[in-house]
């Protein structure tokens, strides 16, 4: 919509997750270095927990980017399954020899002989399941048990969960004790705080094709780490509005009142921006 008129190449604040805009920042290094070193050590269960918008399917995508072809992984973004339909899915993503009449014992065996072909061949297989906060109980349940699924060395399946912190909450019940236990690692995504937030979206700019620093002035930055909170997605809702605002006005560069344009705009911005972006309007309503 308005790429020409910026001269970006891309829309610089999609919400679709891209690799090519993937940033750094410090809790989520520590979560991809986290997985890295617990797949490499072929230890149990991870978790990795943030809120919602903090980028954790990105970071999902990044981790697949980084395997080896030593590594055969199967991605569930959708985990809302039942255990049968999860066992046809990890048989099916890693090349189990199987049929749809198969009873769940042998489901279970034509898993285990595979990951075992697959350990002889100097493979490792990850499970990467998103929002696993949606996965029912008796699912993560069958989890478990295929995580039961080892030689005497190592694990056959690799199991990571990411979700949101209701993750946590379900993971506190009794009757999920056990898989809980068998959790080695976890992390937490934390929003993007102070400088961080104008490399975020300095860095956005610069894939885009933008190499102006004052693009955004500071004011608009301030205003917009108010209004996101730090928030990933948020701050890409908030940005890509006060583009399309200055857009509008025919404008090429994004200041206060573009960014106020936007935070009124957006009901999941902070209040207190919403407050200051309100008064900001009032002020230069009179002021012109």
């Amino acid at each position: 919509m308005y790429e020409r008129h910026f001269g970006f190449r891309e829309p610089p604040f999609s919400l679709t997750p891209d690799t090519a805009f993937f940033i750094n920042q410090q809790s989520h290094k520590a979560a991809l270095n986290t997985m890295l070193l617990a797949l490499h050590h072929s230890e149990g269960f991870i978790k990795i927990v943030g809120e919602v918008g903090t980028g954790k399917t990105l970071l999902c995508r990044i981790l697949l980017s980084r395997l080896g072809r030593d590594y055969v992984s199967a991605y569930i973004p959708n985990p809302w399954l039942n255990p049968e339909e999860l066992k046809a899915f990890v048989a099916s993503e890693i090349g189990a020899k199987t049929n749809s009449h198969m009873p769940a014992h042998e489901l279970m065996s034509a898993i285990y002989r595979r990951l075992m072909q697959l350990n002889r061949n100097g493979q490792r297989v990850i499970l990467l399941v998103d929002e696993a906060q949606a996965m029912p109980r008796e699912t993560l349940e069958c989890l478990r048990l295929l995580s039961n699924l080892e030689t005497e060395k190592r694990k056959l399946l690799q199991i990571i969960l990411v979700g949101q912190p209701e993750l946590d909450k379900i993971l506190n019940r009794n009757d999920l004790r056990q898989l809980k236990q068998r959790i080695v690692f976890a992390e937490n995504l934390q929003p993007i705080k102070g400088k961080a937030i104008t490399r975020y979206v300095r860095h956005r700019l610069v894939q885009a094709g933008c190499m102006d620093n004052q693009f955004f002035s500071n004011a608009a930055l301030r205003l917009l780490s108010k209004g996101s909170g730090g928030i990933p997605r948020l701050l890409n809702i908030l940005a890509h509005k006060s583009l399309l605002c200055a857009y509008g006005k025919g404008r090429k560069r994004i200041n206060l009142w573009h960014v106020a344009a936007a935070i009124m705009d957006t009901h999941e911005s902070h209040w207190l921006a919403r407050v200051y972006a309100w008064n900001f309007r009032l002020a230069s309503k009179a002021w012109s």
